[in-house]
């Protein structure tokens, strides 16, 4: 059973301001709406929640050890739920964060050197309460399975009476305009310098054309301190402003903030439907129309970024073939031009059956973390991330979204994303080595790539 009621549709951002102070509140936003990227949702108060840190889980506070992945699927498997298809694809579940280091629990690993932010493994919020925007026809519903309830009078209960809390709290609102953000202080600094990346870079190219690998994800990371301790989703709408996306995201798990504006998705999953979309291949855009469609005409014509992609596809086809029905797994677009505020992207398309006896988390840990995050052999290529890059990437690189109570999923790849703890914030900037990479290009990737969150974080703007 779920409970479900239609309200006027309204501006989600506009909505959300008013929830965004509140912990554990969650914003999914289809920043850069499209037919395909059409829903937006907003998730508050979970009844359950799970964070993990090397192996120490805590659930609602009580600690165990374990493999959070295991945990995260047996207490899904206690929340069944059928939604209505004829509206909005998620209507209760988890929502929340992956981070990469959880590949730890994935495979046989170095640990990073450094770990100073100690951020979450994983943050997880258990939703029976969520707001869902249809941005394309304009509609929007508020959400409540009654969950943790088991009886079915039980939770019949829960879910009006959480439902009216909320109609209350959204009735209760009046119109906030866009939230303040008080800057960073000092400079933003990088744990690179140009001459230090360039060498990284170096080092990686030796490592492929020793065998060791085909390609592998090398970031830089940048950081700086917030000069005051606020809500920070005045910082998320002035980079929703910047840098539009696809699979916008914020999050409040204070004293972690979240703040995403990634273009890639992840994995998606519909009905035992699977899709990924790998992204590889990058150039700026240009100042002038004619020097933008120059940039777009030079990166589809590459064959350096087009074998990168390829590569990542080939990685991806494999991981889906692990959960999915035999010859299900197939190419349907392949090194498509995809355009953005700061940046052009190659992606392609991989799809899937996923197998009866797999669910979503099985999928998740089938294919954990992103191949386009990663390299090719992906472990390897992790194992050498590891080595060069030397700081844990937390939340980078890992994924943000929902799995549903019914099964169905969509999560992002974690780039283009803020990641903040009491008044720290880093952000990563990265991009594929192979072995005709150039050093010096592939250091002035990362700072086109990091463009909009360094904007966003100008107090000029």
């Amino acid at each position: 059973m779920i409970l479900t009621q239609e309200i006027n549709f309204c501006d989600p951002v506009g909505l959300f301001r008013g929830f965004s102070d509140m912990p554990w509140a969650i914003f999914l936003d289809s920043a850069l709406m499209s037919a395909e990227n059409r829903y937006s949702f907003i998730g508050i108060d979970p009844f359950l929640k799970l964070q993990s840190k090397h192996g120490q889980i805590s659930v609602n506070q009580q600690v165990c050890s374990g493999n959070p992945f295991l945990q995260l699927k047996n207490l899904l498997k206690q929340y069944p739920l059928v939604i209505d298809s004829n509206l909005c694809p998620f209507q209760g579940g988890i929502m929340g964060y992956f981070g990469y280091d959880l590949c730890q629990h994935l495979e046989k690993l170095p640990q990073p050197l450094i770990d100073d932010m100690k951020f979450p493994d994983i943050s997880i919020g258990f939703y029976d309460l969520v707001v869902g925007f249809d941005l394309l026809l304009k509609k929007a519903w508020v959400f409540s399975s009654g969950y943790p309830e088991q009886d079915n009078l039980a939770r019949q209960h829960r879910a009006t009476m959480r439902t009216n809390f909320l109609l209350e709290k959204i009735k209760s609102q009046t119109a906030r305009s866009p939230l303040s953000f008080s800057g960073i202080t000092g400079e933003i600094q990088s744990n690179f310098t140009a001459a230090s990346y360039q060498a990284a870079v170096g080092a990686a190219i030796e490592y492929i054309l020793a065998g060791d690998i085909f390609q592998v994800n090398l970031s830089q990371r940048f950081s700086a301190k917030l000069s005051a301790c606020e809500n920070l989703f005045g910082l998320y709408e002035r980079l929703r402003l910047v840098n539009p996306a696809p699979f916008a995201a914020y999050l409040n798990f204070s004293p972690t903030y979240i703040i995403s504006s990634s273009p890639e998705q992840f994995l998606q999953t519909r009905k035992k439907q699977v899709k990924t979309k790998p992204i590889k291949g990058t150039m700026p855009r240009g100042k002038t129309p004619e020097l933008d469609q120059a940039y777009a005409e030079k990166l589809l014509a590459s064959e350096k970024d087009r074998a990168e992609n390829i590569m990542i596809v080939d990685l991806m086809r494999n991981d889906l073939s692990r959960v999915c029905e035999n010859h299900s797994v197939y190419v349907t677009k392949l090194c498509e031009l995809e355009s953005f505020s700061t940046v052009h992207h190659l992606v392609s398309t991989v799809v899937g059956q996923l197998r009866t006896d797999q669910d979503s988390i099985d999928l998740l840990t089938a294919v954990f973390p992103g191949g386009s995050v990663t390299g090719a052999p992906k472990i390897r290529a992790m194992e050498i991330i590891t080595e060069i890059e030397q700081y844990a990437r937390g939340p980078y690189c890992g994924s943000i979204g929902y799995i549903g109570f019914n099964n169905d999923m969509d999560v992002s790849i974690a780039i283009r994303t803020l990641a903040i703890q009491n008044d720290r914030m880093v952000f990563q900037a990265g991009g594929a080595i192979v072995a005709d990479s150039d050093p010096v290009s592939e250091y002035q990737e990362t700072l086109d790539k990091a463009r909009a969150l360094i904007q966003c974080l100008d107090q000029n703007l």
